[in-house]
């Protein structure tokens, strides 16, 4: 596109000057797994309501709100679930954001139990990478932590069809690790992958939503994970590719490939965060952690306002300048001043399988 067509670019920021640069938008409510962590089987049964069809965004309201949000600084967007891939026609919609001016960057988030079926189609619409969210090798580990809805199997014949297929910012693996849960099997896991460019990033547990029974007690640090993987394999630092990059990334010595940290419990990054989270139907939501969001739904459906840009764009930039959110630093703080016996409960947060990871 001519630089002269490009619409112009007007960042803001927030309370805490953090720009807006990322955009995770949640394209379907519903999973195929049942986490316990995340959407046990006890409350989302057969007989749970989730949104209906008319309630989520459609593709079209997707499409404009990341391009008035590119137009304020996104440059990078994600799509998440619940699991996206249950969304119908998805490489279309990946097709129609990859063309929006000033993104630079898309990717999935998955649980890869469709995406064998699905990443030619994915690729070939644009997409720029894929995450599988992949907790064990182990198979009654796995079938625990998806509530014994998934496949092993499954999960990694998609992530090698991904890998062969060639996503242009290649394939990446998260595991969320749990002291005596899943945290043995995680050296089985590293060899499974290194070696072979699919980074594997080993996520602290963290406390989002109400329905894990999060414990402290749990929560492997990365720094307790990186001496056990030193241990048995060196590793060196890599320097960030960014600023406000998530995760801490090493390098094998024997060149085994390379390994990432995400550590929001022991050393949260607040300070750079620039994510804002869209929910499936519409909720603007400014922090993993928020305890409500901002409906832009409305705003979107207004017929009054019927293909107008510029309400959507005032909404989400002020949104965004309003933003204070702080949430794993402030937990930081609450723990150093011994305040952890009262910790983390100022109201119910939102769900995570609501607005993605």
């Amino acid at each position: 596109m001519n630089a002269e067509l490009l619409p112009a670019v007007r960042p803001t920021k927030d309370q805490l000057n953090r720009p807006l640069r990322d955009l995770r938008i949640s394209v379907m409510d519903r999973c195929n797994f049942r986490c316990p962590y995340c959407m046990p089987d006890s409350i989302y049964h057969e007989g749970f309501s989730f949104l209906t069809p008319d309630e989520r965004l459609s593709f079209d309201e997707i499409e404009r709100v990341a391009r008035v949000a590119a137009e304020l600084g996104v440059t990078k967007l994600r799509l998440t679930g619940g699991e996206p891939l249950l969304r119908p026609n998805l490489p279309e919609l990946v097709a129609r954001l990859v063309r929006i001016p000033g993104i630079e960057d898309i990717a999935l988030t998955t649980n890869g139990m469709l995406l064998a079926r699905q990443a030619a189609a994915l690729c070939t619409a644009g997409l720029h990478r894929v995450t599988v969210s992949l907790d064990s090798l182990d198979p009654a580990v796995f079938a625990r932590m998806s509530g014994g809805r998934g496949d092993l199997q499954t999960v990694l014949d998609g992530i090698e069809a991904a890998h062969a297929i060639g996503f242009p910012h290649g394939v990446k693996i998260n595991t969320v690790v749990q002291r005596d849960v899943n945290d043995a099997g995680v050296p089985k896991l590293l060899v499974h992958f290194r070696h072979t460019d699919v980074i594997v990033r080993l996520i602290e547990y963290m406390d989002v939503g109400n329905r894990n029974g999060w414990d402290r007690a749990d929560v492997v640090t990365s720094r307790e994970m990186m001496t056990r993987i030193d241990a048995l394999w060196p590793l060196d630092p890599v320097s960030p590719a960014y600023r406000g990059e998530v995760a801490t990334r090493y390098r094998y010595v024997d060149g085994g490939g390379e390994i990432g940290f995400i550590s929001s419990v022991s050393a949260p990054f607040c300070g750079n965060c620039s994510r804002a989270r869209l929910s499936s139907d519409g909720q603007l939501f400014t922090c993993l952690f928020a305890t409500k969001g901002t409906d832009l739904r409305t705003v979107l459906r207004d017929a009054d306002h019927a293909g107008e840009d510029e309400p959507l764009r005032q909404a989400l930039a002020g949104i965004w300048h309003r933003r204070t959110d702080r949430y794993s630093e402030e937990r930081q703080e609450r723990r150093s001043r011994a305040e952890a016996s009262s910790e983390d409960r100022a109201g119910e947060k939102i769900e995570m399988h609501y607005i993605g990871g």
